[in-house]
């Protein structure tokens, strides 16, 4: 198993454009073989969001991640963004 997960610090006006943008990134891939499930997610104590997508393995997420990274190849995330994106790649130990 392999766990991608993405937090977000949108700036408030940009927010509901970065909701968007995590949606096309999931429907670009969602019932795609090797990913079990994707999710756009909210901080109930923050106003942080947290994109989470688990795939079966890391070589699933290597084939399917340039088909939902062109979904969103042309969004200004430097603009929405307060920082940097914080990636994680996880994997279970």
């Amino acid at each position: 198993m392999f766990i991608l997960m993405s937090i977000h610090h949108p700036h408030p006006e940009h927010r509901d454009a970065l909701i968007d943008s995590m949606h096309r990134y999931g429907a670009a891939i969602s019932g795609e073989e090797g990913l079990r499930s994707i999710h756009t997610l909210a901080d109930a104590g923050s106003e942080r969001l947290v994109g989470l997508a688990i795939f079966d393995s890391r070589e699933d997420f290597e084939r399917l991640a340039p088909t939902a990274r062109a979904a969103v190849a042309d969004d200004p995330f430097e603009i929405w963004e307060q920082v940097p994106i914080d990636g994680l790649a996880l994997t279970e130990i």
